[in-house]
């Protein structure tokens, strides 16, 4: 969902502007657009280690009006690279593997509306094995503290939901 501050939590996160050169949408080209998934690399280096951190956004994720699978695109893009990954590692020139395999899924809920949506519950459903899902609380230094303790409430929520799928998904329901 676009105007959650995702942009601004990866630039901060990585002390670096990987969205200097976006094109900003209006409300009417967001719903218009379709989900695009796009990929900022950056080299960072702290104490020694360095790091080749790719970030992939997928901009317009939940901002269409029927919002039915839109969480597919996403879920594809994760299995190819995995599928990519092991193609080159079990190929000739694996000295050489580029691993762009997502680890980490930063999962921004919206402070806006009640509770999860339908799409947050779907997404997490198709996720959750293949990745780690880090929920972020999106503007939350807006909310109030009751609103904080609502969206708590909310976080838990979707981690019980995570939980019942994989009690299901293990007992073989």
């Amino acid at each position: 969902e676009s105007g959650l501050g995702k942009s601004t939590l990866v630039n901060s996160l990585f002390l670096t502007d990987l969205y200097k050169d976006r094109k900003v949408l209006n409300a009417e080209e967001r719903i218009m657009q379709t989900i695009e998934i796009t990929k900022h690399t950056v080299s960072i280096e702290e104490k020694g280690v360095k790091l080749r951190l790719t970030i992939v956004d997928t901009p317009g994720f939940g901002d269409a009006v029927d919002n039915t699978e839109s969480w597919k695109p996403v879920v594809d893009y994760i299995d190819e690279q995995f599928e990519q990954y092991f193609r080159d590692e079990s190929g000739l020139n694996r000295k050489n593997i580029q691993d762009n395999r997502v680890h980490c899924c930063l999962y921004f809920v919206s402070p806006f509306g009640h509770g999860l949506r339908p799409m947050d519950v779907e997404f997490m459903e198709a996720l959750h094995e293949k990745v780690n899902i880090v929920p972020v609380l999106a503007k939350a230094d807006s909310l109030t503290p009751v609103e904080v303790q609502k969206m708590k409430l909310k976080l838990r929520q979707m981690q019980e939901v995570l939980q019942k799928i994989q009690e299901q998904m293990h007992h073989g329901h």
